[in-house]
């Protein structure tokens, strides 16, 4: 069995044949799927999906960092702490983090929400899900003031150097989320994960982003998610059944299902 441990299956991309693509999910032995939120316009449809599917989708609750700005930050921190403090269970806090790719003019807002949504995660022992696109430095500056040893997640589609691996693996309770961009063939990952323990690795697609080779450029979902397994299986010089066992065990220790 495989666990996609981040897919946005509940986007409008899916609307017209999402069923569908479960079922392909399911087919390709993808038998459970993580759902990090995004913001207030796509809750309802994500908490929808979760109760249509409870044995296959697990949803968490937070705000993306790009839907983060002066504007919006009061509105969108309340409706995620509305939730995550209700009746529902969530898995995690996430996805939350800094964004600096789309715009740098909001980073003081980032860290503010990030910190904020951090120390609900502490407040309900919950793992949390970091974004982290061009913001490694900004994230571990976070990490280093908090200061809570307890505190335990993964670095969503991580793309860093090996610095970065070890630094992330260095505050103890934290995974590295891998998907299709190991399989592309400019991407330095390879290289960097050989020097990572597999017992620090879960699998996700980041549907219906970044579909790993030979299908990149294409809508990703869990169907694609075995060929990030074969990368690893090369990298890691074992068997996909491996691969499975390993990461599904490393997901459902983080994510308590």
């Amino acid at each position: 069995m495989l666990i996609d441990t981040h897919t946005h299956l509940y986007v409008l991309k899916f609307d017209e044949d999402r069923d569908e693509v479960i079922q392909k999910c399911l087919d390709n032995d993808v038998k459970k799927m993580l759902l990090p939120s995004i913001d207030s316009e796509t809750t309802e449809a994500l908490l929808q999906l979760s109760d249509a599917y409870p044995d296959i989708f697990y949803p968490m609750m937070g705000v993306h960092p790009s839907s983060i700005n002066k504007e919006s930050i009061n509105f969108e921190l309340e409706n995620a702490k509305k939730h995550l403090f209700g009746s529902r269970k969530f898995i995690a806090v996430g996805e939350i983090g800094i964004d600096l790719y789309w715009d740098k003019t909001t980073l003081p807002e980032q860290i503010e929400a990030f910190k904020i949504q951090v120390d609900w995660a502490k407040e309900l022992n919950l793992p949390i899900v970091i974004h982290a696109r061009d913001a490694f430095d900004e994230i571990f500056g976070v990490l280093d003031e908090i200061k809570y040893p307890e505190l335990r997640g993964v670095f969503h589609c991580f793309t860093g150097t090996e610095q970065h691996a070890e630094k992330i693996l260095s505050y103890g309770g934290f995974k590295l989320g891998i998907g299709g961009v190991v399989t592309f063939k400019n991407s330095t990952l390879s290289e960097v994960l050989k020097n990572v323990d597999l017992k620090h690795i879960i699998l996700e697609t980041d549907a219906p982003y970044l579909a790993p080779t030979p299908h990149r450029g294409k809508r990703n979902s869990g169907e694609y998610l075995p060929l990030i397994g074969d990368k690893l299986a090369d990298i890691y010089n074992c068997t996909l059944p491996e691969i499975a066992e390993i990461t599904t065990k490393n997901a459902k220790e983080l994510f308590g299902i």
